[in-house]
């Protein structure tokens, strides 16, 4: 029987929900997140997560698995999306993986997952090297460790180098043979047949979708859901802390943004993970099956 993945993706507030949902009805499939936020219980209103009714439709898979005070990584992403997939399979179903974090999308098409262990030393040595000497300190001294050359890294963004240089250091490789290394790994799902569907809008009218939506989050209790949020050690989880619409409102709780301020900074900073989403599917992701406009 074959074994169908169909991925569906777009920008925040572009309709990924409901279109994910009527097209799984009409795939006998379940749906997938590759939603970072969705995983955690409670982040509900400013992640826009499906709602129970939604969820009825057609059955989710990973979301609601962590409390918000426990990390989530692309390991553990890795990890479960790999057996919800496989359960799903095993049921008859296609599977529909949906959102739009990006290396959680990335996952379903090539390696993700860093093999080089780098100890907690390693690291602090390099993160010392940066402080004291910058971005020209971390370069020179990846140039000892990768005589050979630095292949494709972006070396004006420090913490790419400073990753590269760990890895170096960890495996006693230089940086071209670890990315060719990376690059020869097998392709994830490689037996399943992959429909890729981008999901488009105008970029006037997702803006409009964007506003209205924080509009309806602050209105439906997005400052009251941070609270309870707080309460239960959102701020011991930085990834979770750190989502758009939870870090703007946590700064507000803690006197650091005016109430008016919120609403504005909220649309500012989700278009500007819109437009970072479109890099990302253009450089980081295939060619898309088929794109959809709306």
């Amino acid at each position: 029987m074959e074994q169908r993945l169909h991925i569906i993706t777009g920008a925040t507030a572009v309709g990924k929900t409901e279109y994910a949902l009527s097209y799984a009805e009409a795939h006998d499939a379940e749906i997938v997140s590759c939603d970072a936020s969705l995983i955690y219980r409670g982040m509900d209103i400013g992640t826009a997560k499906p709602s129970l009714e939604e969820r009825a439709r057609i059955p989710h898979h990973l979301i609601d698995l962590n409390s918000v005070s426990e990390p989530y990584d692309i390991v553990a992403y890795v990890r479960d999306a790999e057996v919800a997939v496989a359960e799903i399979f095993a049921r008859g179903k296609s599977v529909v993986v949906t959102g739009g974090s990006g290396f959680y999308l990335k996952s379903f098409f090539a390696p993700v997952i860093d093999v080089v262990k780098v100890s907690d030393a390693i690291r602090a040595k390099v993160t010392a090297l940066y402080e004291a000497d910058g971005l020209k300190g971390l370069l020179d001294k990846l140039r000892v460790h990768s005589v050979s050359g630095t292949g494709n890294l972006d070396t004006k963004n420090p913490r790419r180098v400073s990753r590269a240089l760990e890895r170096c250091i960890a495996s006693g490789k230089d940086l071209p043979t670890l990315q060719a290394e990376f690059a020869a790994r097998p392709e994830p799902f490689a037996d399943c047949i992959k429909h890729y569907i981008l999901l488009e809008r105008d970029m006037d009218n997702l803006k409009q979708r964007v506003a209205r939506r924080t509009e309806l989050m602050l209105k439906d209790g997005l400052i009251a859901e941070v609270q309870t949020l707080l309460l239960q050690g959102l701020k011991e989880n930085p990834s979770a802390a750190s989502a758009i619409g939870y870090r703007e409102t946590i700064a507000f709780l803690e006197g650091e943004l005016k109430r008016d301020d919120l609403l504005p900074l909220i649309v500012q900073n989700t278009l500007h993970l819109v437009k970072k989403q479109g890099t990302w599917f253009r450089t980081q992701i295939r060619r898309p099956d088929e794109t959809v406009n709306f």
